[in-house]
Order: structure tokens, then sequence, then C-alpha cells
């Protein structure tokens, strides 16, 4: 049984990236985004920003990840909504695969399109002045944060392309991701925040996940910060994929 899921899991997951290697407008809308942002902070903002380092690429480029990677995942939500309203889901189901393998193919092929999103902006981000002396298990464990933080955000992915009634609603649901790194430390250091909107930013995952990158890629000590941003991803994570399967089961009964 585990050998067919993995066997399905594959050709399903081929079958989406097929889909997302014939429409690389996608990527380029999620990457042009967080770049575009990147610069204003940069060379616009920059200047009257007191983030506490001379290099505010350093500073941002955590954040900005985050955010490329909470646009990216509404496409997985918005692909899996096109596939149920054009019947495809019945023809799998009508076939001798494991079912779980059709969602598993869409979430895949989100860790994909999203790795190469990271990978472009950072490679923006070196040409703007970003300079890590992180080595390699420092950028490991920062691929492996940043990796679990895409899957979580897409299994939530799936529950809106699930849930949606319509292409606009299932895309709709990471407006309020996109818009959290905002109320965190990703731009300002939290100590410059208003009493209330300090004590929320200093409370939300985005916060520690950016803290621990951002230390990683400086090779400053991690802490306990690195154990609460993985808490945050993995509770996500199990949460979403707990609803995400529910609503499947619900929705091909």
């Amino acid at each position: 049984m585990n050998t067919q899921f993995f066997s399905d899991t594959t050709v399903m997951t081929r079958r989406s990236l097929r889909h997302i290697s014939r429409s690389m407008d996608t990527i380029i809308t999620v990457t042009i985004m967080p770049i575009a942002m990147m610069l204003l902070f940069v060379y616009v903002l920059g200047g009257a920003i007191q983030a506490g380092t001379d290099n505010y690429v350093n500073y941002l480029l955590p954040g900005i990840l985050l955010i490329a990677i909470a646009s990216g995942i509404s496409y997985t939500a918005y692909r899996l909504f096109i596939d149920l309203q054009s019947g495809i889901f019945e023809r799998f189901h009508s076939m001798p695969i494991a079912r779980s393998s059709v969602l598993w193919g869409h979430v895949l092929t989100s860790l994909v399109s999203n790795a190469i999103s990271v990978v472009v902006i950072i490679l923006v981000g070196l040409v703007m002045g970003f300079r890590s002396s992180a080595g390699v298990p420092a950028w490991l464990a920062v691929a492996g944060i940043l990796g679990v933080f895409t899957l979580a955000l897409t299994w939530i992915a799936v529950i809106a392309g699930l849930s949606a009634t319509s292409t606009d609603g299932a895309g709709a649901f990471s407006y309020p991701l996109i818009f959290l790194p905002f109320v965190s430390s990703a731009f300002v250091p939290t100590a410059s925040m208003p009493g209330p909107v300090r004590a929320f930013a200093e409370n939300q995952p985005v916060t520690s996940i950016v803290n621990t990158i951002r230390a990683l890629f400086a090779q400053q000590p991690v802490g306990g910060e690195i154990w609460l941003a993985l808490a945050w991803c993995v509770g996500i994570l199990v949460i979403a994929y707990a609803f995400a399967m529910r609503a499947y089961r619900r929705k091909i009964a």
C-alpha cells in the first residue's frame, strides 16, 4: 500500500509540475511582487527605517522570503479548485490509486515552485548587497525551516481550494498570510512598535521564524528561537493537514 501511495504521488506530482512548466508566469508573478517590495524598502524607505544594522537587505530578506511563500501557495488553492471544477478528481477516483496522492501531488508541486521562487529572490538579494557568513549546516537549517513553513501554508491552501466556491475565493485566503509579516520583526524591530501591536508581533509565528533565519544567515546563536519557530511551523502543519484531509473526505464522499 505504501509503495502504491508513493508511486501514485510521484505520478500526480509530475502531472502538476508539467502544468507549472507550461505556465511559468505563475512563478514569475509570485517572485515579482516580493522583489519589487524588497527594492522599495531598500532603496526608497530603507534610509528612514531604523533596523539597527548597516545592511538593511540582510535584515529584510527573511521576511521577503516568507511573503513570497505566502503569495505562492495561493496558486495551489487555485489549481486545486480548477481540478475540482473540471471533474478530473472524479476520473482519478475511478482509478485504482491512493486517493490522498491527488492532494500530495499539488502539495509537493507547491514545495518545488516556491523553492524556485526563494532561490530567485535570494539571487536578487545578492545583487542588491545581501551577504551571509553562514556555512552549509546553517543554509540547510534555513532550507528546512522554509520547507516546513511552505508545507504548513500549502495545507492551508488545500483547505481553501477544497472549500472555495469561486476562483477568486480560492486565492483570497492568502491575503492575511501575506500581510502577517508586516506586523512582525520582518521589516522593523518589534521594540519600535506601540504596546498592543508589539505584543501581537512578538507572539505570532512570523517573528520567531524571521528571527531564526536572520540569526542563521548571520551565524549568530539562535537559542530557543529555532525551536519556537519549528513548533509554530509543525503545529500549523499538523492542524492544517488534519482539517484538509477531513474536508477532502467530505468532498469526495
